[in-house]
């Protein structure tokens, strides 16, 4: 049952890694929307934004160092959900609704990368 771990944290780090390189290819978009949320050098956090997807995403996923990868991965949601997914103070319903389901996703991942930063990456991978 070993390989249920494997393919769960694969499965977890998948979102990061799709993102990260989604917006990457649109970064102008990304840039955008970095500074319509108000982030602090919008370009600059857009940049760090991505890598820490990324190589957090692509390090869980490989079990490579997976606890620096799954801190990698606290310090791009800490941000995300609390800058971008900011749905208090919204005024339309709609946008509060997805901004809200957006945020309370980021909790549970950020619940799922603080555990994998405790525990590592378990059997299956390249290094814990």
């Amino acid at each position: 049952m070993d390989i249920l771990i494997l393919l769960g944290r694969v499965l977890f780090a998948f979102i990061f890694v799709a993102a990260g390189f989604a917006h990457l290819k649109d970064f102008q978009h990304t840039k955008e929307m970095a500074q319509k949320s108000k982030a602090p050098f919008p370009a600059m956090s857009a940049a760090i934004m991505v890598i820490l997807a990324i190589l957090g995403g692509l390090s869980v996923a490989l079990g490579l160092y997976a606890k620096i990868g799954a801190l990698l991965l606290v310090l791009f949601l800490l941000p995300t959900t609390f800058i971008v997914h900011r749905f208090w103070g919204l005024t339309d319903p709609m946008q509060v609704a997805m901004q809200r389901i957006q945020f309370n996703k980021n909790l549970a991942l950020l619940g799922a990368s603080l555990l994998l930063a405790y525990y590592g990456s378990g059997p299956y991978s390249l290094l814990s």
